[in-house]
């Protein structure tokens, strides 16, 4: 049986290995082997923080929340348990970017809720 050599397909294996790593420092962008390497880890980092972005946004926007709410009187937790109870449907995102750029919004929110689980225990 012959030898197999690199032909075309090798080739375009190698070169779009070598494009995704353009870019990288020395070596990692230029030769085949390291720049596998560095793509390969890249790609990892790249899954795992696709992921990981989503907890630390969730976890910004509640320190924020809780931020506002407590300048209101309220704890994080009684301020989410309260918009439930009231039939607030609303995000964490939008609560955070209304308490980040309205506090006046987010302060009449607060009233709001508490008139309406007020009426609800009544």
């Amino acid at each position: 049986m012959p030898r197999a050599r690199g032909g075309p397909k090798t080739r375009q294996r190698r070169k779009a290995r070598l494009k995704m790593a353009k870019g990288y420092f020395g070596a990692k962008s230029k030769l085949f082997r390291t720049a596998t390497e560095a793509v390969d880890k890249s790609l990892l980092y790249a899954y795992r923080d696709r992921r990981n972005r989503k907890r630390a946004f969730r976890r910004l926007w509640i320190t924020r929340i809780n931020a506002a709410a407590r300048l209101n009187g309220l704890t994080y937790s009684r301020f989410m348990e309260g918009l439930k109870n009231a039939g607030f449907d609303l995000n964490r995102k939008i609560l955070a970017e209304i308490a980040a750029h309205d506090p006046s919004a987010f302060t009449q929110l607060v009233h709001e809720m508490q008139e309406k689980t007020k009426a609800m225990g009544e």
